[in-house]
């Protein structure tokens, strides 16, 4: 599986897809989808590997979750693709390289976790709270609302 998950990475950056960056997710197994980095070709800062598959392997089995699922990437998940991981509670993460390895390749993540520990006043990009009230009252309905689909 991560063989095959280097393979997409390879096989995205020489079509030029994007990074070097690739995923596979399984279960029982089985590959139920797959993913490269797609960054550059769709124009989506979105679009790394990881998050391409776990699109499409919810797709696959109808859910937003992935219980049951193992992914595999090439690369230890940015802070954007790790957040994704945790809303999608596959079962097992492996990674090939680490978040040094890849910075030594340009991909640089250190920022961001860095600026995870700052108060949002303080970041490098504006944050800034507007209407609190109005979402808080949002939230509320939310509690209320009796069909939620909790997740």
């Amino acid at each position: 599986m991560m063989r095959r998950a280097i393979e997409l990475a390879r096989n995205g950056m020489d079509s030029g897809d994007g990074g070097p960056f690739g995923c596979v997710i399984a279960r029982g197994g089985e590959i139920i989808a797959e993913g490269n980095n797609r960054v550059t070709s769709t124009n989506d800062p979105t679009a790394h590997a990881e998050v391409v598959a776990i699109r499409e392997a919810c797709k696959v089995l109808n859910s937003f979750q992935l219980d049951g699922c193992t992914l595999y990437t090439s690369c230890e998940p940015c802070p954007m693709c790790l957040g994704a991981i945790y809303w999608a509670r596959p079962d097992k993460v492996y990674f090939a390289c680490n978040r040094d390895d890849a910075a030594l390749a340009g991909f640089d993540d250190a920022l961001i976790y860095d600026e995870l520990a700052i108060p949002n006043e303080q970041r490098q990009r504006a944050m800034i709270s507007l209407l609190r009230d109005e979402g808080v009252a949002l939230f509320q309905d939310w509690i209320a609302k009796p069909d939620r689909v909790e997740y």
